[in-house]
């Protein structure tokens, strides 16, 4: 099993849930976070004061898959929120060693 983790832009949230719905993946996490790198944030004005904001609105999904599902997710991410412009986010995975649905006491791939 895999965690697939990526950080993409807030608004395609909607867009990428379906997506992932259309692979087969059954649930995932979503949160709001911020985050900084070749963006550079963006500048704001307030009450006619320039204010730098350097730490961007992101969403960060997470979703635990068999091995063999990672390239559908990574497809179906690639094919939703890609735009070719700096801020599209990141997608890495991770391996893991044990996964258990609490309520029923499943482990490894009957819980994902």
């Amino acid at each position: 099993m895999k965690l697939v983790t990526a950080i993409l832009r807030p608004h395609v949230v909607g867009d990428v849930v379906a997506a992932l719905q259309s692979v087969g993946v059954s649930g995932g996490t979503f949160t709001e976070v911020s985050g900084f790198g070749h963006q550079k944030g963006h500048t704001e004005v307030y009450r006619a004061a320039e204010y730098d904001i350097v730490l961007v609105p992101k969403a960060r999904l997470e979703v635990v898959v068999d091995d063999a599902d990672v390239d559908a997710v990574f497809k179906a991410l690639e094919g939703t929120v890609r735009t070719g412009r700096i801020g599209d986010g990141k997608v890495w995975v991770v391996e893991v060693g044990d996964v258990m649905r609490l309520r029923t006491g499943e482990r490894g791939a009957a819980a994902v």
